[in-house]
């Protein structure tokens, strides 16, 4: 099955990911990438708030919250 390119905000709940690019620029692509936010990384959203934004993903044993308007901006390969 080949995968297709999608923005993290896209990934299912439990659904594993693999980050493919961080397309930010500045600060906060350097912070996502001190994160381990890297190319080849596993990704998987756990948990929605409830106003839907954050939502936290787990992220080399870490959990993260991410904003919607970062999430945009990081592709994820997906099934």
């Amino acid at each position: 099955m080949k995968k297709k390119v999608i923005n993290l905000n896209q990934l299912p709940l439990n659904e594993n990911g693999i980050i493919e690019e961080v397309e930010c620029d500045g600060n906060i692509k350097r912070r996502l990438l001190d994160l381990g936010l890297v190319k080849g990384t596993n990704i998987i959203p756990v948990l929605v708030s409830p106003s839907k934004d954050p939502r936290a993903f787990q992220v080399r044993g870490s959990i993260i919250a991410i904003r919607e308007e970062d999430a945009l901006n990081i592709k994820i390969l997906y099934r």
